[in-house]
């Protein structure tokens, strides 16, 4: 109780002494300005009094000198396909179909942490992740105005590789950023709807989040955005039995995969 009376008082004789200082410098030769320069030094010397005053303690101090740890994360995404028209007229019927993909239909992504520490201020991250989803494509025909939908199922298996660079840390807040590459895989693509994707996908991955400093782990929100590196339409349709339906596919020029990722981790 006496040793935090003391600090308290610290700043309080640091004022007085400033305060004292700054009459005897009147009459010598450093005059008024001369004067409040060294008020100005001295205040400046009694600032990490002040920032003791108000930091905080720290939880898990050591938590981040680990060489390896691992974790989870459970959290929301919204995945689209980026599927621009081709522009494409049957030559029989004269039928022209427009695609759209832009229905929120968020899904449920779980995954795994394995975080490999480089230094200080990077790690090494592979985070095996499932993504479940159900979204909705629109077919309209541009004249007639008649439409189709197919509702796509999606079960992804993915495998990020990301880099995380964080901020030094401030009291039991620590900001970050990530970025890296991942591998994706659906288990649920089939080959008779209007429109097939080919199950195998890459994306390029960047993101941030902050590292939340609690007595007993970590709780880490992050935010990420994946742009998808390759084309996923399938334009080999000879497994469609019914063969009108390859209207659809001409009617798509390619499919790119764009997701955004809002996840909670446990570290």
């Amino acid at each position: 109780m006496l040793q935090d009376n003391k600090t308290l008082l610290k700043p309080l004789l640091m004022l007085m002494k400033i305060r004292t200082l700054t009459g005897l410098c009147r009459p010598m030769v450093l005059g008024r300005r001369g004067a409040g320069l060294l008020a100005l030094v001295a205040l400046l010397l009694a600032a990490p009094v002040w920032g003791q005053l108000n930091s905080k303690v720290q939880y898990k101090p050591y938590i981040d000198l680990r060489p390896f740890h691992y974790g989870f994360f459970i959290g929301l995404h919204q995945q689209s396909l980026v599927m621009p028209n081709s522009g494409y007229i049957d030559p029989e019927t004269g039928q022209q179909w427009m695609v759209s993909n832009n229905k929120f239909s968020p899904g449920f992504t779980v995954g795994l942490i394995g975080d490999w520490r480089l230094n200080s201020f990077l790690a090494f991250r592979v985070l095996p992740t499932m993504h479940f989803q159900s979204k909705t494509i629109t077919f309209r025909e541009k004249s007639t105005g008649q439409t189709d939908y197919q509702e796509m199922k999606s079960t992804y298996i993915a495998v990020p590789l990301n880099l995380k660079i964080s901020a030094p840390r401030h009291n039991n807040y620590r900001p970050y950023v990530v970025t890296g590459v991942s591998a994706s895989y659906d288990l649920t693509a089939k080959e008779q709807d209007n429109i097939a994707v080919k199950p195998l996908s890459f994306a390029f991955e960047i993101g941030f989040g902050c590292d939340y400093y609690l007595p007993f782990f970590k709780c880490c929100p992050e935010l990420k955005f994946c742009f998808g590196l390759n084309d996923i339409l399938k334009t080999n349709r000879s497994k469609l039995t019914d063969k009108s339906k390859e209207i659809f596919t001409k009617s798509v020029k390619d499919a790119h995969s764009s997701m955004l990722v809002l996840t909670l981790h446990f570290e």
